[in-house]
């Protein structure tokens, strides 16, 4: 029974290496990205509800991108704060902002995508470019970078939406290393030609696009996936590039409370249930193997069985995950999380199974 469990073992730290130095290294190993700028007319898309503080700090921000031609479509979701006061007043400020008004709709109550859609269809450039009520870009050079990624054939761009640092909080560690980990995966899959999401704090895309999909209506019903559902079912091996320059990103204020984080990984995993199978088995299959690995060695090693070989095997899969990573945080600037690699990994595997756990048995929470 030990030795199948030893061989069981090695096959697992080789899928994981497949996955780290393979698979993820198409992005972890990649030179780092020049962009050549173009001047294609931008639409910004930016959906809030209640988020009047937010936008407030931010949509200056946006204004104030060094790019010659774009539009700032701002979507007020029926907010019951100053969210629309806010807009309003920089609707008359600024010259190329279109408010969008949102009336509460009985059959899409709450619903994001419903305003969403309103939006693009408000906006009167081909190309869309999306964050969110809370994020704000890097540099001036947000619209610039992202935009030129387009050609004539890569038609949606998916970019690094990060979130601030916090001292002194290893919650804030944590949710650091997801990020990262998650746009290491939608990184390297996209440039192996198999884009399985995207995240709506920093992605792009030409509006036929959307409507090839008929918009959100095959996933209307869920209230989340605006941006990784639409980007599962619209991208492919053709028309999708990625932006991981340090100009492209954006950043987000994360959460403060595990509480607050948790409830966030809930809804995310919600989503990822309605992936295409093929998407839902590769993350599976990483995930699973994630768990083995930490509680296979943990059998063998009790009943001392090939102790040499159970430690090598650990210190081997270690190291290439730590080398895979490590490059992946070089490249998105998120060094600092990695001196807490093993440590946080194993938060997040526990983290993750106890989410699937408490989903299986309640809903999560959706838009506000």
């Amino acid at each position: 029974m030990l030795l199948i469990l030893l061989c069981i073992f090695i096959a697992v730290v080789v899928i994981q290496f497949l996955y780290y130095v393979v698979f993820f290294g198409k992005f972890s190993f990649a030179k780092p990205q020049t962009s050549t700028p173009k001047r294609v007319p931008i639409s910004v898309i930016v959906c809030a509800k209640n988020e009047e503080e937010n936008v407030k700090n931010f949509v200056p921000l946006l204004a104030e991108q060094n790019y010659p031609d774009f539009e700032i479509v701002l979507i007020d979701d029926a907010s019951s704060d100053e969210t629309l006061e806010v807009f309003e007043a920089f609707e008359k400020q600024y010259s190329n902002i279109k408010l969008v008004k949102v009336e509460n709709n009985e059959a899409f109550w709450g619903n994001k995508k419903f305003a969403l859609t309103l939006g693009i269809k408000a906006a009167k450039n081909e190309y869309l470019l999306f964050t969110d009520a809370d994020c704000y870009p890097k540099s001036n050079d947000w619209i610039k970078e992202m935009s030129a990624h387009f050609t004539m054939k890569k038609t949606i761009v998916l970019g690094y939406g990060a979130y601030e640092k916090i001292s002194n909080s290893f919650l804030n560690k944590i949710i650091r290393f997801e990020t990262l980990l998650t746009a290491t995966q939608y990184f390297s899959w996209a440039k192996l030609g198999k884009p399985y999401m995207g995240v709506g704090r920093n992605m792009a895309y030409k509006r036929e696009e959307f409507f090839k999909t008929n918009g959100f209506i095959e996933h209307m019903k869920i209230r989340s996936g605006d941006d990784d559902l639409f980007i599962n079912q619209a991208a492919n091996s053709q028309n999708t590039t990625v932006c991981y320059t340090p100009e492209s990103f954006t950043y987000s204020k994360p959460k403060t409370s595990f509480k607050d984080w948790f409830t966030q990984k809930r809804r995310h995993v919600a989503t990822a249930k309605h992936y295409k199978a093929s998407d839902r088995a590769q993350l599976a299959i990483f995930y699973i193997t994630q768990l083995m690995f930490l509680t296979l060695p943990i059998i063998l090693l009790a009943f001392q069985f090939q102790w040499i070989i159970v430690l090598s095997l650990i210190g081997f899969r270690y190291l290439f995950a730590w080398l895979s990573l490590g490059f992946a945080a070089g490249k998105l600037k998120e060094k600092d999380v990695m001196y807490w690699f093993p440590i946080i990994e194993i938060i997040l595997i526990f983290t993750q199974l106890n989410v699937f756990i408490t989903n299986t048995f309640s809903k999560p929470v959706q838009w506000k």
